[in-house]
């Protein structure tokens, strides 16, 4: 089941996250409102915006996303870089093959088993690695997958990534996605086992 949205749609969208605020500062006054706004203007440095693209090809049918890149990941350049998330030991438990290490490996391990990786968040304000401090945020245009593969459903990886899709994507694609129990080693309520059987109900 594909899903096409025509460009002047997605192109007329407008984001919430999305603001320009400009401000005229007399660089002249050293008071403390000058002082207040260094440090809302330092605060900017903490805009980061995604650095990779989208994985998927022509025979991919489950688009699964998470929010935005971890500190590691914006590092490698490639999805869930951080040692200690099980995202990659899930998705090889799933089809019971073994764990991918390199980026190659696990471009093979997503695309071999028909998936998809993006995440929600195209750019946005955030420290270090932190889902909690997102803001800001301006999301992802799904239609360039959502126009070149049959994709059949939508999964979001953890409630952080649920929230920030029902609040920029949904409304967009009128499409419903399937949260699953986050990968991250902060959701540690979530054995491994508890999170390969979970996540091969829904992806297989």
């Amino acid at each position: 089941m594909g899903v096409f949205m025509g460009k002047k749609k997605v192109e007329h969208v407008v984001f919430d996250g999305m603001r320009k605020i400009k401000k005229s500062i007399n660089i002249n006054q050293y008071n403390t409102q000058n002082e207040n706004r260094t440090v809302k203007r330092t605060a900017k440095s903490n805009v980061q915006k995604h650095p990779f693209p989208p994985l998927y090809d022509e025979n991919s049918r489950v688009l699964i996303l998470g929010s935005f890149p971890s500190v590691k990941s914006r590092e490698m350049m490639f999805f869930y870089g951080h040692p200690q998330n099980r995202f990659w030991k899930v998705i090889a438990g799933i089809f019971d093959e073994e764990i991918p290490i390199s980026i190659d490996e696990k471009k093979q391990l997503i695309l071999g088993n028909h998936l998809a990786l993006w995440d929600v968040i195209a750019e946005c304000e955030i420290v270090g690695s932190s889902d909690a401090s997102i803001k800001n945020a301006r999301a992802n245009d799904l239609s360039k997958i959502l126009n070149h593969a049959p994709i059949q459903k939508i999964i979001v990886n953890g409630k952080t990534a649920e929230r920030l899709y029902i609040k920029y994507i949904e409304p967009v694609t009128g499409i419903k996605a399937v949260v699953l129990p986050s990968t991250s080693p902060a959701n540690a309520a979530w054995s491994l086992d508890r999170l390969v059987d979970a996540w091969e109900a829904e992806i297989k």
